[in-house]
């Protein structure tokens, strides 16, 4: 275990931040043809003809074609999901969003591709559009599901109840490099497929059938990753596309989604509308929690429509609350389609919750802190099966809030509030937000682990995970070697290849560490257990006799110095340590590798965010003077790593609460088209930030992790919300907390001059 808990730089750094690392922009392949797609300029709009000839005519074209000039793309639209439409690889009969493709253009160079693109002339007829959820038109209603039972008749007599809507604005997934893939058909007619992403094999089992070809004849590699916070673990109509044309061009063909693109027609995160009620008695004891929701997910339903049921399976959060009833609708809009974002549903579900508990306190005139720990679930009630049906396995929610409230010093805070607001300065407020967390992925999800003992002493460990920037390459080779007891640089960590990798699952849901680590343990105590048991054949002892320490295979009892001097004397007894290393091992015996396929039930991790602000009344805008995290990740491998992933989601988190939002003009059409228009927070936006760590191990798992990396997204919009909503004492302000926003909810009295 020498290795877990380490803080280890990470190895993979070094080619990341000298530009060694080659992404798939980077990759060089001979005759590559760069392509670009002519887009909708509008939501919603019949087609009546589209031109290529003109595109044809540009300098460096290879070829330009609309879903008619290309055949072969019949039948193999992306399917759509309970009835919906399927998502078609080129726009046929009608576009549905803006941005949507019309056609697409090949050429020698991306600058040539986009002329050509541009030159497609559109006839569309334009038809109304729908950019909000509305489930009046039964028509774009594709999903609803239920979690809990209704609780109307304990609404009808609680005490006390709560009622309140809320938006959650529609998010860019603006990761360091967008969507990109090379395909390269081979002279063998196997295709290669460079992409980033978060899934591989998901992937290549999606190309296969789109394509209808073998598994086996799709090779799917991930080079260096630029960021994806979910949205990069889809099949796209682009990678079909880009697929089908490399297989009847015979040439590599790439496709590199620039910034305008994406922010046109890459996917958007989050956009819900809530509807909640909460029920409490006269001591604020939680009775009933109703949570209704319609989620916008865009023009064709794909992730987007999974998303929100996350959403309402976490909707009970950290307290004990008897009744709890979600309802989850799923619409088709006008818009880009959605897709997971960081934290996926669960950020969703927590604001809903938060910030309707601080509605709740301020009914009652109580501290919210107080209010939670009430209704807290008890360390004593583990396993706890929720309303909605998740099982939560471990935690102290109350130990978490205490160690936030104490680091932030709640106390004091709260003497400066009443001072400032007696004296009538800039008012300050404290927000808090606990939240429980959803890993591993989908309920039952499983991954592949495999270590392999190489004759020179080192070893390899493959894993079905996918790195996008999480340093997977350090943390995972961190864990094997703390199983097999050796030096973390003997072991080598090989993921994203389908042709390295049998099987793999994917990386999303904070599950890489829970799940793929655990099969990453699973194997090397099996090839632990399997050299054991070679050695004892080969020296022809009982097994119980070999064991084994810091990479070698030691014979017990008084025969070990006989057996060693006898067949092994070169290069064994020699070594600072008795016995046989696995290496020799290994080049006296053949190969030796241990595989395994591990899914344990999801975890969930846990924690307590505490915000302070002073708002300006006059100016509109927020300060966030500071943030105190307290996460409980279970065990964690790579302090430092973990704290880099906290900070990463705490950024994002800021930047929904107070900055992010992708707006849609009048015309239907997304307002940002660069990052001049939509605004993301920078380090010089960054509060000072303090983390801190409670520790309760998952039990589901060998190493005891539970997921890290989204926390931030989940606990910090509520927070500042409720930070701000506690400044001016008010009930509610929208995301993004803009100066404008700000000023159109100051009570009357405190309006700017």
């Amino acid at each position: 275990m020498r290795y877990i808990g380490m803080p280890l730089a990470r190895r993979e750094d070094r080619d990341l931040v000298t530009g060694q690392a080659r992404r798939v922009a980077d990759l060089d392949l001979t005759g590559t043809l760069e392509l670009a797609f002519t887009r909708s300029p509008v939501p919603h709009a019949l087609i009546r003809g589209v031109d290529v000839a003109a595109a044809l005519k540009e300098a460096g074209v290879a070829g330009a074609w609309s879903a008619a000039d290309l055949p072969y793309l019949a039948g193999r639209d992306l399917p759509g999901e309970d009835g919906a439409p399927p998502w078609p690889l080129l726009a046929t009969g009608r576009v549905r969003y803006p941005g949507e493709a019309l056609a697409v253009v090949a050429a020698g160079t991306r600058a040539q591709a986009e002329d050509g693109a541009e030159a497609v002339r559109l006839n569309l007829e334009q038809l109304p559009f729908t950019l909000t959820p509305r489930t009046g038109d039964c028509d774009n209603l594709v999903v609803e599901r239920t979690f809990g039972e209704p609780a109307d008749d304990v609404f009808a007599t609680a005490p006390v109840v709560v009622e309140a809507a809320y938006r959650e604005q529609l998010l860019l997934p603006t990761s360091l490099e967008p969507r990109a893939v090379l395909v390269d058909p081979g002279r063998d007619g196997r295709l290669t497929v460079y992409a980033s992403h978060q899934a591989q094999h998901r992937l290549r089992d999606s190309l296969a059938a789109a394509l209808g070809l073998g598994r086996d004849r799709i090779r799917v590699i991930v080079p260096a990753t630029g960021g994806a916070f979910g949205a990069k673990s889809q099949t796209y109509p682009e990678y079909v596309v880009a697929a089908l044309l490399a297989v009847h061009l015979r040439r590599p063909v790439r496709w590199c989604e620039d910034r305008a693109e994406a922010m046109l027609a890459g996917p958007r995160g989050r956009g819900q509308t809530q509807r909640v009620r909460l029920a409490a008695d006269e001591d604020g004891v939680f009775l009933a929690y109703e949570l209704l929701i319609d989620a916008d997910i865009g023009a064709y339903p794909h992730t987007g429509a999974f998303v929100p049921m996350m959403t309402g399976a976490m909707s009970t959060g950290a307290y004990r609350t008897p009744r709890v009833h979600t309802r989850v609708r799923c619409v088709l809009t006008n818009t880009a389609p959605t897709t997971s974002y960081r934290g996926a549903g669960r950020p969703e579900a927590a604001y809903a919750l938060e910030r309707t508990v601080d509605r709740l306190a301020r009914r009652l005139g109580m501290d919210p802190a107080e209010l939670r720990r009430r209704n807290f679930i008890r360390p004593d009630q583990y396993p706890y099966l929720t309303p909605t049906g998740r099982t939560y396995d471990s935690g102290d929610y109350a130990a978490a809030l205490d160690q936030a409230l104490a680091a932030v010093g709640y106390d004091e805070v709260r003497a400066e509030q009443a001072r400032r607001r007696e004296e009538g300065e800039p008012p300050i407020g404290v927000g808090i937000a606990t939240y429980v967390e959803r890993s591993g992925g989908p309920p039952d999800s499983d991954e592949f682990g495999s270590v392999e003992a190489c004759p020179d002493g080192t070893f390899i460990a493959r894993v079905g995970s996918t790195s996008t920037g999480q340093g997977h390459f350090t943390a995972f080779a961190q864990v094997v070697a703390s199983v097999l007891d050796v030096d973390v640089d003997r072991v080598r960590v090989v993921e994203g290849d389908t042709g390295e990798v049998p099987y793999g699952f994917a990386t999303f849901g904070s599950r890489s560490m829970q799940v793929g680590g655990a099969a990453l343990w699973r194997a090397a105590e099996s090839l632990v257990a399997t050299a054991r048991r070679r050695c004892a054949e080969l020296l022809g002892v009982e097994e119980e006799e070999v064991s084994y320490a810091a990479g070698r295979l030691v014979v017990g009892g008084d025969t070990c110095a006989e057996l060693l001097a006898d067949d092994f004397t070169a290069g064994v007894a020699a070594g600072p340590l008795p016995g046989l290393p696995i290496g020799e091992l290994v080049a006296r015996t053949g190969p030796l590798r241990a595989d395994e396929i591990v899914a344990p039930p999801q975890a969930f991790p846990y924690g307590a965010h505490v915000a302070v602000v002073e708002v300006d009344p006059d100016l509109g805008t927020v300060h966030v003077r500071q943030l105190v995290a307290v996460d409980d990740y279970g065990v964690v491998v790579n302090p430092m790593i973990v704290s880099g992933q906290t900070h990463g989601s705490i950024a994002q988190g800021l930047g929904q609460a107070l900055y992010e939002q992708a707006v849609i003009g009048e015309n239907g059409l997304p307002y940002a088209t660069t990052l001049l228009d939509y605004l993301l927070p920078t380090a010089a936006d960054m509060p000072p930030v303090t983390l801190l760590e409670t520790t309760t191990p998952n039990p589901n798992t060998p190493l005891g992790a539970k997921g890290a990396g989204e926390a931030g997204c989940i606990g910090i919009p509520p927070a500042i919300v409720n930070a701000v909503c506690d400044a001016l004492n008010i009930d509610h302000i929208d995301m993004p907390l803009t100066p404008a926003a700000v000023w159109s909810a100051l009570p009357t009295t405190s309006s700017p001059r």
